[in-house]
């Protein structure tokens, strides 16, 4: 990729309005034009607020078009330098619009949650918490910044303050998806903190994060990006649980949104009856990748069929 586009990627462009909380990690905020959630009966100022937010997402969603639509280097180093600074000058203007909001409404939460958030979705994690606990003085039943500060805990600072910030933004409001999505992976990553932090053994922790998946899963059924991050951690998971594996990949499978996606399924499929030792069910799968992305990663895996099947493993 360009190192411009690269740049673009990494220096200005928030990750679906939110900081990536660690590696590894999907967490985000809501979808990218939600609301920051207040308490407030003042709809002048929630208005006000939510058009900057608007704007904020408006220059996100420009750089992600960007980064989808050029990454075969298409556009030359002078188009992408004429990008880069217009995207930068809009998030600058941004930047400038919340500070003249919480100068002009220095008591109203949602103000200090707003810049937080958009902060954070810049990857200024030690401003945004500055922010993010200065909203909460003013108003302490705001989910959006509980789940954010707990991104913010999870990467940096004390992880079982992350489970205690979820768990309080799930109480907030319990129809969020991310909200569980993103203590599922937190609980998931950092399985040590989770077992001593809730007095369980592993498998428990397996539990509970699987659990909190199925709950994001459940109030957002469509999402296929959501659905193959519950899948793929299964491979983290000790011993294998093949079904519940398949089964997710299943799911994954009916949400597909293209040839491809189905495709790299058939990979994952194939690649769990390998482990489970039923070879020719993964055959079966792999007979269904004909796609020529996938074909130097089929003939690996046919050639670890071959050898298992040689030495009995």
């Amino acid at each position: 990729m360009n190192t411009l586009l690269i740049a673009i990627a990494s220096g200005l462009v928030a990750c679906a309005g939110v900081g990536c909380r660690t590696a590894g990690n999907s967490a985000s905020r809501p979808n990218a034009n939600a609301s920051i959630k207040t308490n407030s009966t003042n709809v002048a100022l929630e208005t006000e607020l939510q058009a900057i937010i608007n704007r904020a997402e408006s220059a996100n969603a420009e750089a992600d078009r960007i980064l989808e639509t050029n990454t075969n280097e298409s556009l030359s180093s002078d188009q992408l330098e004429k990008m880069r600074s217009d995207i930068q000058d809009r998030e600058k203007a941004v930047q400038q619009d919340f500070l003249r909001f919480i100068r002009a409404h220095p008591n109203y939460g949602g103000g200090y949650a707003g810049y937080g958030d958009f902060l954070l979705g810049h990857y200024d994690e030690l401003g945004a918490r500055d922010q993010l606990e200065r909203a909460l003085e003013f108003d302490r039943a705001n989910p959006t910044v509980y789940n954010d500060l707990a991104n913010i805990y999870g990467h940096r600072g004390d992880v079982k303050e992350a489970f205690n910030y979820y768990a309080k933004a799930i109480q907030l409001d319990p129809n969020e998806p991310v909200y569980y999505q993103n203590f599922a992976t937190t609980v998931f990553l950092f399985r040590p903190d989770a077992r001593e932090y809730y007095n369980i053994n592993e498998q428990q922790v397996f539990d509970k994060a699987m659990v909190l998946y199925s709950n994001a899963m459940r109030l957002d059924p469509t999402n296929y990006a959501l659905a193959v991050d519950v899948a793929k951690s299964y491979y983290g998971i000790k011993p294998w649980r093949f079904e519940d594996a398949m089964r997710s990949w299943t799911n994954a499978l009916n949400l597909a949104r293209s040839e491809i996606d189905r495709q790299e399924i058939y990979t994952h499929f194939a690649r769990i009856q390998i482990q489970a030792g039923n070879f020719g069910r993964a055959r079966e799968f792999l007979d269904q990748v004909t796609e020529p992305q996938f074909a130097a990663l089929k003939n690996r895996m046919l050639k670890t069929i071959r050898t298992k099947e040689a030495t009995g493993a």
